[in-house]
């Protein structure tokens, strides 16, 4: 009996000789062709399959369509490698934005070719004393500007765009952003003479850019400014998909919903990687819409019928601007602009079609006294206490050109930034205490985030599917939090990185790793200077506000070492000298004496005579005061 029994031949089709299903495989290595084979275990037979309907008008069965098959790839399952080699690696390297607020930066690097997402600035905090601002380190970034093909930007606020000027003045990049985004920059640029340099490449949803072995598609996405993007970027090693700060927001006031469909497809294609903002990861459910806010507005509108209007906002929020424009508008009221920021902002969205102001409606602040405070809306900045911000020098009566009064009716929309709490008190109280009502934070819906709570953020990782997650833009804890919904989601621990400013992400479908760090952290700009005060000399500003100066001074010999003049002892910050004559005329003793010992001694070394004043005269004050003022001695020789 055969090994195998023979099944029927199928019955011909009429087509020709049928194409054998299969060809013949060769005799294995070392058997002789015919040779018995051993027969393996058999398996159990199939199911018997119903036969295939004829075709209209044969005998002939006819061909079953072929279904389309799509592999589902479970989450955080990297597909194999093929032939055993390894996956191509994408590195990506935060130069900032983690593990705090602001100054976002992110390197990606693939096959020799480089992008850099975003160049943003975080403002000082009470401890950086006489910082103006602080912005990324870009050390490595100039070690690596022959490979780096392109900056892009995800949308036009500072912590995204205010280090570009810095950027700039070191190296040249060409600058790829959406139409809004480059206007804003451009407008930033001309301050510091790089606008004419600089190449913008206008960039637009749905569009692909390539550069070098990345391509770039922007996908729309709602936040407090309009015209922001995420970015979805394509390279050899996968998708990586960058969402910049977002939210989304149903009944969108400008542009429609974030683009979820787009995010969905790249999710049913694979996505390496999801890098997303964390900032509101602490908060549970959605965040409110600007519907919410319009309905506020339109409600405190009507309760100060009678009086003047005056509303702070952020200068780059053109959508919050243009409905309070529009409200303007209903309540038969003009409208007028304050601070250099809000007035270059809404002239230059005007004119690139972001915004609309109806003609005979706009003001020029010269002229709000020409008409009845109740027919006036003045929009201004100073929303976070900004000291020289115009509601700031509103507060304190000092403003050109606006006197607040019982007759103002203000309206602080926006919540103020972690850090600048107690700056925005300050200003709401001068300006109750000047007799206007102030509407401020929480006490009415006049302000709603433009970032992502739980659910939006749990909306945005189910779509995208992604293997790897990396949360960022956000402190620590915000970036644990997000990471936490991350894994309740059935993301594997493993796959979730929290990664800090200047850590070497490696990644590919094989896994994620950290490799060496590298250069990356806060460089401080004070008036023109950028980076020559570093922690040295604020830790010197940092005593100085604590405990003052006292300043010794003493004219003294180079031959013998005796005292020519002085000691005289000087105090900036420390006590006041006339109520404390006998700490001062004790203390110039100690001095006096110190210098003594050292002429007994034939010290001559004058560093060493400097530090033992310090030391004798720290030692004495300590005693007296319980204070450690900066000690300063200069010695004069002659």
């Amino acid at each position: 009996m055969a090994d195998f029994e023979q099944k029927p031949k199928r019955p011909a089709t009429g087509n020709g000789p049928r194409t054998p299903r299969r060809a013949p495989k060769a005799p294995l290595a070392g058997k002789a062709p015919g040779a018995p084979m051993a027969k393996a275990p058999q398996p159990a037979a199939p199911m018997a399959k119903a036969p295939a309907p004829a075709a209209p008008g044969t005998n002939t069965p006819a061909a079953r369509p072929r279904r389309n098959y799509f592999p589902r790839r479970p989450r955080g399952q990297a597909p194999a490698a093929n032939n055993g080699t390894p996956a191509p690696q994408i590195r990506i390297y935060p130069l900032g934005g983690l593990g705090e607020v602001g100054k976002n930066i992110t390197l990606l690097e693939c096959g020799g070719d480089m992008i850099l997402v975003d160049c943003g600035c975080v403002f000082p905090d009470n401890e950086m004393y006489g910082i103006d601002l602080v912005i990324p380190d870009f050390t490595f970034v100039e070690q690596n500007i022959s490979r780096i093909r392109g900056l892009l930007i995800t949308h036009g606020h500072e912590d995204h765009i205010g280090s570009i000027p810095y950027l700039l003045k070191k190296v040249k990049l060409p600058i790829y952003a959406t139409k809004l985004t480059c206007g804003l920059i451009r407008n930033k640029l001309e301050e510091f003479g790089l606008a004419g340099s600089t190449k913008f490449v206008e960039i637009l949803p749905r569009h692909k850019v390539r550069l070098g072995c990345f391509t770039v598609e922007p996908i729309h996405v709602n936040h407090s400014i309009p015209d922001a993007v995420a970015f979805a970027i394509e390279s050899p090693a996968g998708v990586v998909i960058m969402t910049g700060d977002f939210k989304i927001d149903y009944t969108a006031l400008s542009g429609g919903v974030t683009d979820l469909s787009t995010l969905a497809e790249y999710g049913q294609r694979g996505v390496l990687a999801l890098l997303s903002d964390s900032t509101n990861a602490e908060r549970p459910g959605f965040t409110a819409t600007e519907q919410k806010v319009v309905e506020s507005l339109r409600g405190l509108f009507a309760r100060a019928r009678n009086k003047r209007i005056i509303i702070a906002t952020f200068a780059s929020n053109l959508n919050r601007v243009q409905q309070i424009i529009d409200l303007a508008v209903e309540d038969g009221r003009k409208v007028a602009f304050s601070g250099r920021s809000m007035v270059n902002n809404t002239e230059m969205a005007m004119e690139l079609g972001y915004m609309h102001i109806p003609e005979g409606t706009q003001i020029d602040i010269e002229q709000l006294s020409k008409y009845p405070p109740e027919k006036v809306v003045l929009i201004t900045t100073g929303s976070q206490g900004e000291p020289l911000s115009a509601l700031s020098r509103m507060a304190q009566n000092s403003h050109r050109n606006v006197r607040v009064g019982p007759g103002d009716f203000i309206i602080i929309s926006a919540n103020p930034i972690p850090g600048n709490e107690k700056s925005v008190t300050k200003i709401v109280n001068g300006l109750l205490l000047l007799g206007a009502d102030v509407i401020y934070e929480s006490m009415y819906d006049v302000h709603v985030s433009g970032h992502a709570c739980q659910e939006e953020e749990k909306l945005i990782l189910t779509l995208t599917r992604p293997q790897f997650f990396m949360p960022v833009h956000g402190e620590y804890k915000q970036l644990k939090r997000h990471a936490l919904t991350a894994a309740s989601l059935g993301i594997p621990e493993t796959n979730i990185l929290i990664a800090e400013n200047g850590s070497q992400v490696i990644l590919s479908r094989d896994g994620i790793q950290l490799g060496e760090p590298v250069q990356a952290g806060a460089v401080m700009v004070d008036g023109l200077g950028v980076g020559d005060v570093g922690n040295v000399v604020m830790r010197d500003r940092k005593h100085l506000s604590e405990d003052g100066l006292v300043i010794v001074i003493a004219t003294v010999n180079s031959a013998d070492g005796t005292i020519l003049a002085g000691p005289d002892l000087v105090s900036r910050g420390f006590v006041y000298v006339r109520e404390n004559e006998q700490l001062m005329d004790g203390a110039k003793e100690i001095v006096e004496s110190t210098f003594s010992h050292c002429l007994e001694e034939h010290t001559h070394d004058w560093n060493s005579v400097k530090t033992r004043v310090r030391e004798a005269l720290s030692s004495y004050i300590y005693r007296k005061t319980k204070r450690s003022p900066m000690i300063l001695p200069i010695l004069m020789e002659v």
